[in-house]
């Protein structure tokens, strides 16, 4: 079996390479967003934490933050995709002499996100006094030091701006891992003053 799965290896053996980090682990940084939330205005408090807990990225504040991601074991893990015939949505791969799978089911399970075709956000405009121009001062680009700069001084002008700002944090800086000379996308502010947009987003 496990010579028969090697002939289907869309990586063959002999290509193998090391691999180049470029994503980053994050997920200690959760503690920014327990701090932020611990940390507005008290008569923000109660909301903008049970908002939060309720959004879509609110089960990740249960995980053990002493979680590390590693690249090379992922690297290693794409090395071994075999081509198959199943369905679209599905990745297999040779794990010793056996054929795994990881489709959208067991992405939705894992991680309690969607999956699925991007919704149209080009309907969501900029709003009059919007998030990105309180914090921001409206600049057109935001990369994500200085979001974790305003997320970690804390001042939270009105109920909600926390839970906004720790969801594109919690997006950009964590579950994608980018670097810090990356920019939030400025539809992710627009989409962001919506919250039940965002949440049904992902």
């Amino acid at each position: 079996m496990g010579s028969q799965l090697k002939d289907l290896l869309k990586t063959l053996e002999w290509e193998w390479y090391d691999g180049k980090i470029t994503r980053h682990d994050h997920f200690s940084d959760l503690r920014d967003i327990y701090i932020a939330l611990d940390i507005v205005p008290e008569q923000f408090r109660v909301k903008d934490r049970c908002r939060y807990k309720e959004s879509c990225f609110g089960h990740f504040l249960r995980m053990d933050r002493g979680m590390e991601f590693s690249g090379s074991i992922v690297h290693r893990l794409l090395l071994r995709e075999l081509h198959h015939d199943g369905p679209e949505d599905e990745i297999r791969f040779m794990l010793g002499p056996h054929s795994v799978r990881f489709s959208k089911v067991e992405f939705c399970l894992i991680t309690r996100l969607k999956f699925g075709v991007i919704p149209d956000t080009t309907r969501y405009e900029m709003v009059q006094n919007w998030i990105h121009q309180r914090y921001f001062g409206g600049v057109a680009e935001v990369d994500y030091e200085q979001l974790r700069a305003v997320l970690r001084i804390s001042i939270f002008e009105e109920q909600y701006d926390a839970v906004k700002l720790c969801l594109l944090y919690m997006l950009n800086w964590i579950l994608m891992g980018l670097d810090e000379r990356y920019k939030v996308p400025l539809w992710q502010f627009r989409l962001v003053e919506d919250l039940d947009a965002f949440d049904a987003f992902l």
